[in-house]
């Protein structure tokens, strides 16, 4: 069966501010030096997946520079465009519609487009084993993570240890933890992170909305309808933003009786926010990461992002500071998910230039 990939990249990625706007987020920048978010997801999947058969969901603000952006290999007709945000099982839905209804059917392999990976060859092999699965049984598989440490700022999977096969029944899926109940998971050797990596076919994760999301998936089957016909963007445009919002985790994945999870380790870790630049860029000896023309004299544990100007910082630990052509920001590293609170504070005081 032929295999697809879909990245999910429409999000905003407000806790990236002010780095990441609107029509520029973090999937089209280069955080980690090496090249666009975006680019080094296609890069990862085509160990196993043509670039041609790659998806990208994207939303309208981003479309344009995503066109211009992204590798010459991605069709431009796959890059989908959401005309309105409506989380993430409306993004899978419209991706797996268009499979269905224009290719017939697939495994379709759906990622987020802001994950770093630092051993990708080892990833590779975890997907082609996920593909297989899926093609031998008709499942809905999520790649978890070997959690390392005791982390409460995933999710967990809790599966059946004692399966005995390669992907293992999940049981259940748990919220991000605190830190007590996140050791516990740990030390239980039956939970994996949550990656938010899923693969199945597009005909089944369909048929789920049906069964667990009727009401999405009553949408999408209208949008389905026009495609491939002179009605296809005007259906789009008028049906889309009206599907419920809600995201595929919550809204099928624990719900089904029919998900398993294959899991590994293979250096991921989800680049969400600027806390998380260390797993980009190495720490110096006080446990900075700086980027760009910085001096740091008596300083630790801080994220330093130098834009155009010299950066510097004297007596100071655990701050985030950015600055770039407009704007600086500076930020308590533990309050690095807040960040997302400036860009509300800005869309409501009308500072939209700034957005």
């Amino acid at each position: 069966m032929k295999c697809y990939g879909v990245i999910m990249a429409g999000g905003g990625g407000t806790r990236f501010w002010p780095l990441s706007r609107q029509a520029v987020p973090k999937q089209l920048l280069n955080l980690s030096g090496k090249g666009l978010m975006i680019n080094e997801t296609i890069e990862r999947i085509t160990q196993v997946i043509r670039e041609e058969d790659v998806f990208i969901v994207t939303n309208a603000a981003q479309a344009r520079t995503m066109e211009d952006v992204v590798v010459p290999g991605v069709r431009r007709d796959h890059i989908l465009v959401e005309p309105a945000g409506r989380n993430t099982a409306a993004c899978v839905g419209y991706a797996a519609m268009e499979i269905v209804k224009k290719y017939g059917d697939g495994v379709m392999c759906t990622f987020a487009a802001d994950h770093n990976i630092r051993q990708p060859e080892v990833f590779a092999g975890i997907l082609r084993q996920a593909v297989q699965c899926v093609e031998e049984e008709d499942k809905l598989l999520t790649i978890g993570i070997a959690p390392s440490f005791p982390c409460t700022g995933y999710g967990y999977i809790r599966y059946d240890k004692n399966d005995r096969g390669q992907a293992k029944q999940v049981l259940e899926f748990k919220e991000k933890p605190d830190l007590e109940t996140a050791r516990e998971y740990v030390a239980s050797g039956e939970y994996a992170w949550n990656s938010g990596m899923f693969v199945w076919k597009a005909s089944t994760i369909l048929k789920n909305f049906q069964t667990y999301l009727p009401e999405v998936y009553q949408c999408l089957t209208q949008i389905g309808e026009a495609m491939g016909t002179d009605r296809e963007q005007e259906v789009i445009d008028r049906i889309y933003p009206r599907i419920p919002s809600i995201s595929v985790d919550y809204g099928i994945m624990e719900k089904s009786p029919d998900v398993k999870v294959i899991h590994g380790e293979f250096g991921w870790s989800d680049v969400g926010s600027w806390d998380n630049m260390g797993v980009l860029h190495p720490e110096d000896d006080r446990g900075n990461v700086a980027c760009g023309e910085t001096v740091l004299l008596d300083t630790s544990g801080c994220v330093v992002y130098a834009g155009k100007k010299l950066v510097t910082t004297l007596g100071v630990e655990d701050l985030i500071i950015v600055e770039t052509d407009d704007a600086i920001m500076v930020c308590a590293k533990d309050r690095a998910q807040d960040v997302k609170k400036i860009v509300e504070t800005l869309k409501d005081k009308g500072m939209t230039e700034y957005l």
